[in-house]
């Protein structure tokens, strides 16, 4: 009986044999197509990310030009600014020093007339009050 079975177990084999390497071919096809996927989607990946990183790089770089133009521009103003500034500044010092003669002439006439009116004032005030005849004797009386 061994024998009989033994040959048996060998035409058995024979085909046992067959269907793992069926088994392992469709395994081995469908972990490639797994693989095909995969590879698939990591070169999706990548191209996304070559694209998202591209797409930063843009937008870095317009967002670097605008901060440039919008700091040239902030130059350009401040000089304009300083230079309508100079030029107003410059054209009152030329008024003040072409018109010194008349500034300095009405600066004295204004101090003049300040402590005459304060003279007066103060000499109204501290004199006694005193009769005609004193006041017309100039106070000798």
């Amino acid at each position: 009986m061994s024998t009989s079975s033994g040959s048996a177990k060998n035409s058995g084999n024979g085909t046992a044999r067959k269907a793992p390497a069926k088994r392992a071919r469709s395994t081995s096809e469908r972990a490639q197509s797994k693989a095909t996927a995969a590879a698939s989607k990591a070169e999706t990946a990548v191209a996304d990310a070559e694209e998202a990183a591209s797409t930063s790089v843009r937008s870095g770089s317009e967002a670097a030009r605008n901060a440039s133009r919008a700091m040239a521009s902030g130059l350009q103003m401040g000089q304009q600014a300083v230079t309508v500034n100079a030029a107003k500044a410059a054209t009152a010092a030329w008024t003040v020093v072409k018109n010194r003669k008349l500034i300095a002439a009405g600066a004295a006439a204004s101090i003049v007339g300040i402590a005459g009116a304060g003279f007066a004032v103060g000499r109204a005030t501290a004199k006694p009050p005193v009769g005609p005849l004193t006041r017309l004797a100039g106070g000798r009386i």
